[in-house]
C-alpha cells in the first residue's frame, strides 16, 4: 500500500475569497460540479492542466496557527481503515479522528509527523465513489 497527494489544504478565514486570489495567480479553475461561491466554507481550486488541487478551508481561530497547510494524503489502494493503521505503524501521532463525521463511511484522520506537521488520511477514490453510487442508488 502507499499514499498519494489527494490536494493541499491551506487554513483561512474567508475561503471563497481566498480561492479566487489563488485561482487568478494560478489559472486554477473551480471543480466540474462544485463551484466555489461566497460563503462556502470549504472551496477547492484545479490546475486543468496538472490536476493538483488547493483546498481552502475556514478555521474559527482569530489567529491562524503557524502551520497553515497540510497534506491530505488518499490511499492509492486499500482502503483509509488500513493506511490509518500502517501510518500509526510508522510512528504518526493520532490528532484527531473524524471518521463517520458526515455518517458511515465518511470522514478523515489527522496525524502529525514526527516533528509535529500535520496531515490528513483520507477515504480512497473507490470507497468515495462506492458511497458515492449507494447514495445515487446505483
Amino acid at each position: 500500500m502507499a499514499l498519494f497527494v489527494s490536494h493541499t489544504t491551506i487554513d483561512c478565514h474567508d475561503a471563497y475569497t481566498l480561492s479566487e486570489w489563488w485561482k487568478k495567480l494560478l489559472g486554477y479553475v473551480d471543480v466540474d460540479g462544485d463551484p466555489n461561491l461566497p460563503g462556502h466554507e470549504e472551496c477547492m481550486i484545479l490546475d486543468p492542466e496538472t490536476g493538483h488541487r488547493l483546498l481552502f478551508i475556514e478555521v474559527p481561530d482569530e489567529e491562524l496557527p503557524a502551520k497553515r497547510i497540510h497534506l491530505d494524503l488518499r490511499p492509492r489502494t486499500g482502503t483509509r481503515d488500513e493506511e490509518v493503521e500502517r501510518v500509526l505503524g510508522l510512528g504518526a501521532t493520532l490528532v484527531a479522528d473524524h471518521r463517520g463525521k458526515y455518517g458511515p463511511g465518511s470522514g478523515w484522520v489527522i496525524f502529525a509527523d514526527p516533528e509535529g506537521n500535520p496531515f490528513c488520511v483520507l477515504r480512497s477514490e473507490a470507497e468515495v465513489a462506492a458511497q458515492e453510487a449507494q447514495a445515487s442508488g446505483s
